[in-house]
């Protein structure tokens, strides 16, 4: 199988691990090598409620019994795609209130542009240095990493960037802006947290000029910071919401979230203004309404602080410099992208998954399920310490 993934798979890397899945229950993983493997990544933020989860399981399995593709996005009234729009708008606060379902992250965020473009007729988006929104040209357009963006230029023509947490900067969203995008904690940055009041002074900003704002939530959504949302933290209430990963607990999708006044400008001037084959399939939606609800009624939210407390209590070592992030988003600076990969490498030898930032591969990052136990965090965060503590690092 390693040999054929080489041949047949497309890569993203020279280096990829190649590591052979045979598994996944709860908090871990399982190798065709016969080794167990305790997560603390969960497919980048994905696996909201671990592996396999038995109610994500069911769901799955209910809904292929019914039906799958019926029609294309929009045309059709389905049970769980419907049911999971309401529980979203049921969830969060006003004016926040219909939902377009899409297949990634990404491609919600490409919606989410186009949406602010068309409701307000302006062409310019402000966007953020270190920002990481996805890798379709819309999203990439609007990403802050010139290194991951100038072999695909020309992208989206009127992106201006601005310097995250740097009030003065807001002065930049003017009149002649469509919406600023953000996310509210920058991801592959390193899980940079806004500073006090930013995003309410962002906000005011936003609404004295007339522009819309965009909020990133694709990664820290879904429980991942205590709330089911991060921006419930700040004190604000985006005008479009974005949302994916986690979401669906382990299988594909993505969504954007407006007010019903925003979002009914797509269907018009011009009709199918964002359109999609498998947005919204019901497959999915039952998977992404089972997560939902679970995150919602578990108590799962109300344990992620105690769980955040633990494992900054018990990462402290020298090589440690600090720890990013918020909750079970959390990004532990080892110094060097160098010596992150050889101690995820040798994590990985001894039974734990880690990873490292997109951007700031000296970080490096833990975002587990929310359903790790207090237990299999001690038991990840002593391989860690023990790696640290080994010569060759």
């Amino acid at each position: 199988m390693k040999e054929d993934f080489f041949k047949y798979q497309a890569q993203t890397t020279q280096f990829a691990s190649a590591f052979e899945v045979d598994r996944a229950e709860g908090s871990y993983i399982y190798g065709k090598d016969g080794g167990r493997y305790l997560d603390f990544v969960a497919g980048v933020s994905a696996n909201t409620l671990g592996h396999s989860h038995p109610k994500i399981i069911n769901a799955i399995k209910s809904q292929a019994e019914r039906y799958l593709h019926t029609m294309v996005y929009g045309e059709y009234a389905m049970e769980k795609p419907v049911a999971l729009c309401r529980l979203l708008a049921e969830s969060t606060p006003a004016p926040l209130e219909v939902t377009y379902l899409v297949n990634s992250g990404a491609e919600a965020i490409d919606g989410a542009l186009k949406l602010a473009k068309r409701f307000t007729g302006r062409e310019e988006i402000i966007a953020y240095k270190d920002a990481y929104h996805g890798n379709t040209q819309g999203a990439l357009s609007v990403a802050g990493n010139e290194v991951h963006k100038r072999e695909f230029r020309p992208l989206l023509p009127m992106v201006n960037f601005i310097e995250f947490n740097k009030l003065s900067d807001l002065q930049h969203i003017t009149e002649k802006t469509a919406c600023v995008i953000v996310e509210t904690i920058q991801g592959a940055a390193g899980f940079i947290l806004p500073e006090e009041n930013y995003f309410r002074k962002l906000k005011q900003r936003c609404e004295e000029v007339g522009a819309l704002l965009i909020l990133d939530e694709i990664q820290p959504g879904f429980g991942r910071t205590g709330r089911l949302f991060a921006f419930e933290h700040y004190g604000i209430v985006p005008d479009i919401l974005v949302m994916g990963k986690g979401m669906g607990g382990g299988v594909p999708v993505g969504a954007f979230m407006s007010s019903a006044e925003i979002m009914q400008s797509l269907s018009h001037s011009p009709k199918l203004g964002h359109i999609t084959t498998f947005g919204g399939n019901p497959l999915i939606a039952a998977a992404s309404l089972a997560t939902l609800t679970e995150v919602l009624e578990s108590g799962l939210m109300d344990e992620v602080g105690r769980k955040e407390a633990l494992f900054r209590e018990m990462l402290l070592h020298p090589k440690i410099k600090k720890i990013n992030g918020r909750g079970l988003m959390l990004a532990v600076d080892l110094g060097t992208p160098e010596f992150t990969l050889n101690v995820a490498q040798r994590c990985m030898q001894k039974g734990l998954i880690v990873f490292w930032q997109l951007y700031r591969n000296e970080f490096m990052r833990i975002s587990p399920p929310l359903t790790i136990s207090e237990d299999e965090i001690r038991e990840g965060c002593r391989i860690i310490l023990e790696v640290l503590d080994e010569e060759f690092v």
